[in-house]
Parts: structure tokens; sequence; C-alpha cells
């Protein structure tokens, strides 16, 4: 066979037979494959943004924008539809009103007493479910119902509870022989009693918090704790609290900050004030010069007062929990 004839073979069975592979597909062009990158990639990131940013606008709305005017307000004085700049009037207004110390010193004797009893009564719910094996979920429900009350109605039900003739209250006091009690009618025990019905009606929330960071506690250290002739009350100070620290202090900072604005429960339980003034806080006296005195500007005086308190614990806060760290 000469070399032609062999060159011919060659070229037949090339053309006649395709690549085990199949024909091979074009590469697009570069150009054409970024901009398709590109724009997948604008879409995406475009559709992030949007929801974001109306996250932000929400916020910024319901949030940022009262902040801002009331301490604009603060400044202000509307009266006949006329809105004047009155400069520090309106802070020496409230700083000078004869209520303005008592209100403080009922805020924070309510926030003292809801420290010492809404703070520390959940944690102590939450180590006792923790030590149960069986039918916690359903304990989780039966503690957390409270919360899912409406706050009206679990008011009012405690104003029933407090009713010095028909309540309940009275009532198993009678049973045990004890001094019955003019609840919400005396100045001794008002405070006291809307600080126990502000503590069953939160405490839920708090105590499965509280639950959920026992759970993380490794039982390592309790099974060590036991081999060492730990007690109880031993294991839960060197260990149960120093374990959940972060959380008793984030959750200190937010009792503070929830109890120190408390309406609802002394407007409804007690009208407000309370017998002899024993239980107005700030914020009662926020509501009487904005809706009572029609007086917004000494509202948002009194407000913009209440929010540098406020910031300064939640400042104070943060400064200890960065040196702790």
């Amino acid at each position: 066979m000469t070399a032609t004839t062999v060159s011919h073979h060659k070229a037949k069975r090339g053309s006649g037979h395709s690549s085990p592979r199949g024909p091979r597909r074009r590469p697009g062009r570069p150009d054409e494959n970024a901009r398709g990158g590109f724009g997948r990639r604008l879409r995406r990131d475009l559709q992030a943004h949007a929801f974001m940013i109306g996250a932000v606008l929400c916020f910024g709305f319901f949030s940022w924008y009262p902040m801002v005017r009331e301490v604009i307000m603060s400044f202000q004085k509307t009266k006949r539809g006329e809105t004047t700049w009155v400069g520090w009037k309106n802070l020496e207004t409230v700083w000078n009103d004869p209520g303005f110390w008592p209100a403080w010193r009922n805020t924070m004797q309510f926030t003292l007493y809801a420290l010492v009893i809404g703070f520390a009564v959940p944690f102590v719910i939450a180590i006792v479910l923790n030590e149960f094996r069986h039918a916690q979920a359903y304990l989780r429900i039966l503690v957390y119902l409270p919360v899912m009350l409406p706050p009206v109605a679990g008011v009012l039900l405690f104003k029933y509870f407090y009713n010095p003739e028909y309540g309940l209250f009275n009532h198993i006091l009678h049973f045990l022989h004890l001094p019955e009690q003019s609840w919400l009618d005396s100045s001794s025990t008002a405070m006291i009693s809307v600080v126990i019905a502000a503590t069953w009606m939160n405490a839920g929330g708090a105590t499965l918090i509280y639950l959920a960071a026992l759970q993380n506690v490794p039982g390592e250290l309790y099974e060590a704790a036991d081999l060492d002739g730990a007690g109880l009350l031993s294991k839960i100070w060197h260990i149960t609290i120093p374990q959940t620290r972060s959380v008793l202090s984030l959750m200190l900072l937010l009792q503070i900050v929830a109890t120190m604005q408390e309406f609802t429960n002394v407007y409804l339980l007690t009208g407000g004030s309370g017998p002899e003034n024993s239980t107005g806080t700030v914020v009662y006296m926020v509501y009487q010069y904005a809706f009572r005195y029609d007086s917004f500007g000494s509202a948002s005086a009194l407000g913009l007062i209440m929010l540098v308190v406020l910031g300064g614990f939640s400042g104070l806060y943060a400064r200890l929990s960065r040196d702790s760290d």
C-alpha cells in the first residue's frame, strides 16, 4: 500500500466517524459569562438590600423618629395650635414640680421590689424545672401561660384577688388565721401588691431564658461537685451562677429598663398615684403632663430625663460587661 493510499484511508476514517466524546461545545465569550454572573450577583444584592432597607425604614419610623421628635418637643411649647421654642423652660417646670422627686422615689422603689421578687423568682423556678426529667415541656407551657394572657385581663384578675371583701388573698389569710389586708387601699401594701401582679404576668419569659441557659451548663461540673460533697446551695453559688453570669447580667439590665417604665399595672390597679401617692411613677407623671395637663412639651422633657437615666444604666452595663470580659 502506497503512502497516498494510507493517507486517503486516514482521511476517510476521520471524516466518517465522530469522536467518542461527541462534538465539543464552543465556549462562550469571557465578557458574556462575566456579564451574566454580574447580573445575577446584582439581582441577589438588590433583593437583600431591599429587605434590609424595609426593616431599617420601619425601625427608624417607629423607634428613632419618636425619640428625635421627643427631644425636639422638650424644647417647644404648643398652645392653640402655635408652636414656639422655649429653651430649658420645660425642663425647669418638670424639675420644680413638687411631684417630681416622689415619682422618682416610687419608681426606684418599684424597681427594687421587682429586682428582689421579679428577678429572683424566675431564676429559682428555672432551677427547679431544670431538675425535672419528665413532663418538662408541659411545665414550660404552664409557666409561660401568664405571659400569653392579655395584660389588662391579668391586671383585672389580680384586682379581683386583692378585693378586701371577697378577694382570694384575704380568704387565704382568713383561712390561716392571719390579719386581712387592704392590699390596694393602703400605702404600705399598694406598691408590693403591684409588684406581685407584674411578676406573675412577666415571669414566664424570663424563666424560659434562664432554663435555656441552665441546660447549657456542663453536667460534669455538677458530678464533680457531688464527688466533693458539695450541697445544693454551694453548687448554685459556685457553678450555676458563674456559668450563667452573662445571661443574668443581661436580664438584670432588661429588668431595670422595663420596671422603670412601668405604667399599665400601676394605672389599672391603683388608678395611677395610689393611696397617699404611694404608687405614682415617672411614666404616670408623663401621662399626666401629656393627657391631663395638655403639656406635651413638659411630658417630652420628663421623658428625655428618663431616657438619659436609662441610657446611663445601659452605658454602665456595657462598661462592666467589657471589663468582665
